[in-house]
């Protein structure tokens, strides 16, 4: 999960901290807002972008030693910056610059701004390719067993048949839509001050259109703009985000427990792995752990952020500092997220579809057929045929708590009298035949 440390770490935070205030500083100055304060040259504000692209080790470590004094972190950020300029932009006349860097700024101004783009990079960047490689693998899946006959199981017991594509595509289907809702998530920030009245701006500069000067600088960004906030941004954003991602992670886990169950009465195989052991004692297992593993991935994850969105939608009066710890978390449960997705991923690379399985089940339960029959029964009815009355009574007496084979239901089928037309339909009938057009329902989830 390399990639995801890269934005939802301690460092990714300071690093991208003092991405957003040095942004300020250039966008102040590009656009004159402090006057007898000159422009960047294109080359300092290179040199100043590089800190960013070039942030390590070092800078880390050199941000926490000056922390350790400060004891405020974003404070250990503006006084790193303040050193680098100074580096970049050595003159005496010079030293002004410096104190544009968080220039009317409270801390919730700089953090907002930098978790929103974090999050926005580890969403678009990291977990939904993620979350779309594996949606479009169970599509392609479904696509394949489209055809393939399976026995439906309502509340566990014997039911109408369906094809193992079309189940997989239900499932498919609403992980689309949620990761539809994620693709257009909103990423909101301001930058208004220490409770969002511009106070310190307007005291300072008061002939600026800080509004205008706010406005443009978040959505420069890349972000929403948020105009009216006490001093934190509100976090509506992230809650609702946080809501769709465990709503995509608990639709993946009722995925997960359908396959699992598949699995144990056999109407998957799992592929044996090269050199993997099942189980210490028991040669012949293959335990289906990768969605083992993902329910408990995914379960952690969903845990957590539902405590993020329910926290998060919360500040006592113009801030608390719930958020600052609550936020610290954001990593570790799209970790637990991304986890699960590659368990998955991986665990349904190794299924096949035992189709002889599936085949028996069905051979086994003609019953099923029951609802059928009562149906053209009373569709046969209303169109005026005799004799067809209590077609689901009459069923229920010959069907409910035992087996019907075949013979006994084409009997029950022969005696009723129905026009031939529905008699030759229903003759052709059989459990693994009846499942409508499930196969051609699995193209919804296809893009």
């Amino acid at each position: 999960m390399s990639d995801l440390v890269d934005h939802l770490s301690e460092p990714a935070l300071n690093r991208t901290r003092a991405h957003v205030e040095i942004e300020w500083l250039i966008h102040l100055t590009d656009h004159a807002v402090v006057p007898n304060v000159r422009r960047l040259t294109d080359d300092e504000k290179a040199a100043l972008r590089a800190v960013i692209t070039e942030f390590g080790a070092r800078d880390i470590d050199e941000m926490a030693t000056t922390e350790r004094v400060t004891q405020h972190d974003v404070k250990a950020v503006e006084y790193y910056l303040k050193e680098r300029l100074h580096r970049i932009a050595p003159a005496p006349e010079d030293r002004g610059l410096a104190e544009l860097i968080h220039f009317c700024c409270t801390s919730e101004d700089i953090n907002n701004l930098s978790y929103a783009l974090m999050v926005k990079g580890a969403i678009e960047q990291v977990w939904l390719p993620r979350a779309t490689t594996l949606v479009e693998a169970l599509a392609t899946m479904a696509s394949d067993l489209r055809d393939v006959p399976l026995l439906a199981h309502t509340h566990g017991q014997p039911a109408t048949p369906t094809t193992m594509g079309k189940e997989l595509a239900v499932l498919a289907l609403r992980l689309q839509r949620q990761l539809r809702r994620i693709e257009d998530a909103e990423y909101l920030g301001k930058i208004n001050g220490a409770t969002g009245t511009f106070g310190a701006h307007l005291a300072a500069v008061p002939e600026a259109d800080w509004l205008e000067i706010s406005r443009t600088f978040v959505e420069g960004l890349g972000l929403t703009w948020n105009p009216l906030t006490t001093q934190i941004e509100s976090h509506d954003w992230q809650a609702e985000l946080y809501a769709d991602v465990a709503r995509f992670n608990r639709i993946l886990h009722n995925l997960c427990t359908d396959v699992w169950s598949y699995i144990s009465i056999g109407y998957f195989r799992q592929i044996p792995v090269e050199g993997a052991t099942g189980s210490s004692t028991m040669p012949h297992k293959i335990n289906p752990i990768r969605f083992e593993n993902a329910e408990a991935n995914l379960e952690l994850s969903t845990s957590l952020l539902d405590t993020l969105a329910t926290t998060l939608s919360t500040s006592r009066w113009q801030r608390d500092l719930t958020d600052s710890t609550t936020q610290r978390n954001i990593g570790t449960a799209f970790g637990h997220s991304l986890l699960a997705i590659s368990n998955v991923a991986q665990g349904l690379a190794k299924l096949a579809v035992a189709e002889e399985v599936l085949a028996e089940d069905l051979e086994h339960n003609w019953e099923v057929l029951a609802e059928a029959i009562q149906m053209v029964m009373r569709a046969e009815a209303i169109a005026g045929a005799p004799g067809l009355d209590s077609p689901y009574e009459r069923l229920k007496e010959l069907t409910r708590g035992h087996r019907v084979d075949q013979q006994r239901l084409r009997e029950f089928v022969g005696s009723l009298g129905l026009p031939d037309a529905a008699a030759g339909r229903l003759a052709e009938l059989t459990p693994a035949a009846y499942h409508g057009i499930a196969a051609a329902l699995v193209d919804w989830a296809r893009d």
